[in-house]
């Protein structure tokens, strides 16, 4: 099972989009503590929507669908069906 997630920082006002084959609570504290990358620039993220998915490919489509569109933009169309 893979993991597509959408994380938010209030501090940033951004939000960040990823996909894991670990649980969505230990890659979100592994972004919080242990992060060289974009989401070490904050320490509030939170997961505010997660999907598991039964294969990578499939994660991987849906996360670049979402990075494309923009993950404000996919939360608010899901929220409108």
């Amino acid at each position: 099972m893979f993991t597509v997630y959408i994380l938010f920082s209030k501090q940033l006002q951004k939000y960040y989009v990823g996909y894991s084959s670990k649980n969505a609570q230990d890659r979100l504290k592994e972004h919080l503590y242990n992060h060289k990358g974009f989401t070490a620039k904050a320490k509030d993220w939170n997961i505010i929507y997660k999907i598991e998915m039964n294969s990578k490919s499939e994660a991987l489509m849906l996360e670049r669908k979402i990075k494309k569109i923009g993950a404000k933009r996919f939360l608010n169309e899901i929220a409108s069906r």
